[in-house]
């Protein structure tokens, strides 16, 4: 198990990407667009998401765990519509979905994911 950690996006406050021991870890993930629907909201995260793997040399195929934060259960079908149409079919990773109040305001959903770093390179 290696010891070398690999942070990426940083600020003082947190990294947006880890990569440690073959797992890349993102930070929770909020969307830009607030107080737009929850459909809306989830497209913008998870196109950040696609982003970020990108960066650490992965996509979603390589994702083995996932937790999402939403305001309101009325959120779920919404949520899951959209998710449902993003994962790549017959690769889906592990699941939590909780509800929570998020500190963004106007913001519906948060999302955080855990994938296999590649280990190709």
């Amino acid at each position: 198990m290696s010891k070398a950690i690999e942070r990426l996006h940083v600020s003082p406050r947190m990294s947006q990407i880890v990569i440690v021991n073959g797992f890349v870890y993102l930070a929770g993930q909020v969307p830009d667009v607030v107080n737009a629907s929850v459909s809306e909201q989830t497209y913008d995260i998870l196109n950040r998401i696609d982003a970020l793997l990108a960066d650490a040399g992965v996509d979603k195929t390589y994702l083995v765990s996932a937790t999402i934060w939403l305001t309101d259960p009325k959120h779920f079908a919404a949520f899951n519509a959209v998710w449902e149409a993003w994962i790549p079919e017959g690769q889906p990773p592990t699941r939590a979905c909780v509800q929570s109040q998020l500190m963004k305001p106007g913001c519906d959903v948060e999302i955080a994911v855990i994938a296999l770093a590649d280990s190709r390179s």
